[in-house]
């Protein structure tokens, strides 16, 4: 029978009790509070249900990961990088990119992004824990990804694009941006051959509950992630932001 999570008191039980079938879930109930998402990603548990359902936990086995000093660049995808005329930014367009990622989703196959989880989100990212990269061309928000950070892991959630490759030059960046600042692993949840491609791989999840020991509280440094988002969700122009120079539904899949 799967365990109800009461939603006054934080805590979940061992991920090795997640069911096989469906893979990797593990309880329902509880909240979305910052308090339980923090708890959920640090245990390797993310949510994730639909419309209706109530809220459901899981913790899949095998993972994927990915880990930034890895990401497998094709030649197609430099020319891109260099040609195409994207600027990407950190944390500039939060609400931009969950909102894309969630009305691109749903106009394909139906959102796990409901409102209750866009709040959620956007609560931890106004607490410093949620970020997002954007993808912009001519001024235009084209792709983009967002996620949470917890020390030195970065547990991505959902990615868009609305050009071809948009979304990759974000998960790109992310990993050049972690892999520079002290960042060690890349939460991707379940496989996929669009992530594979680009390096990603699956490891057993007490392997990857092993790094999340060594890694969420490990030092990085203090320009990952180097300001506090303001209400509106922007932190100001950075070196890399415009007008400087620069499911399952999460980051497993990208919306097109």
């Amino acid at each position: 029978m799967l365990p109800w999570l009461p939603a006054h008191r934080v805590a979940f039980p061992a991920v090795e009790h997640a069911l096989r079938e469906p893979d990797g879930l593990l309880a329902a109930g509880g909240d979305l509070t910052p308090a339980w998402l923090r708890c959920a990603y640090r245990h390797g548990i993310f949510p994730w249900f639909a419309p209706g359902e109530p809220i459901l936990w899981w913790s899949p086995d095998p993972r994927l990961v990915l880990f930034p000093e890895e990401i497998h660049v094709r030649r197609s995808l430099a020319k891109r990088l260099r040609n195409a005329g994207f600027t990407v930014t950190f944390d500039h367009a939060f609400e931009a990119v969950i909102t894309a990622c969630a009305t691109t989703r749903a106009a394909a196959e139906g959102t796990w992004i409901t409102p209750a989880m866009h709040a959620a989100y956007y609560r931890l990212h106004i607490e410093g824990d949620a970020h997002s990269v954007e993808v912009w061309r001519d001024g235009e928000l084209v792709g983009g990804l967002y996620g949470i950070a917890l020390g030195g892991v970065f547990f991505g959630e959902s990615m868009f694009s609305r050009v071809a490759d948009a979304s990759k030059v974000a998960l790109v960046h992310l990993a050049r941006h972690l892999a520079a600042h002290g960042g060690r692993l890349i939460d991707c949840q379940v496989h996929t051959p669009h992530l594979a491609s680009l390096g990603a791989r699956c490891i057993a999840r007490t392997t990857f509950i092993d790094y999340l020991d060594q890694y969420v509280s490990a030092p990085v440094s203090s320009s990952l992630w180097p300001a506090a988002p303001s209400a509106d969700g922007c932190t100001g122009a950075s070196r890399h932001g415009p007008g400087a120079d620069m499911r399952r539904g999460d980051m497993s899949r990208e919306s097109t």
